[in-house]
């Protein structure tokens, strides 16, 4: 497992797999799961529907920024640069 996984495993709500950690959001109704992957150095917004069995990636102009300053906080402290965060894919 990749350190920055593992340290970002360690944070609040953050899960490890193998190269990727993700974390789940709820917030104004929304729902969402954040992956950062490690080989790649990217993460990857998706915004999860319906009952959570469906799930589509979502550009982060549509993420609200509350949310995506969590994530960069959370890169941070893992060090992994948060300018990632903004990276296109």
């Amino acid at each position: 497992m990749d350190e920055h996984v593992e340290a970002l495993a360690e944070q609040d709500g953050w899960q490890a797999e193998g190269f990727a950690a993700r974390i789940h959001y709820q917030g104004g109704g929304d729902h969402y799961s954040i992956e950062y992957y490690a080989p790649s150095e990217c993460v990857v917004y998706w915004k999860v529907k319906g009952d959570g069995e469906v799930a589509v990636p979502v550009g982060r102009n549509t993420v609200p920024d509350p949310l995506r300053d969590r994530i960069r906080q959370d890169l941070a402290a893992a060090e992994v640069d948060p300018e990632i965060e903004s990276r296109t894919l």
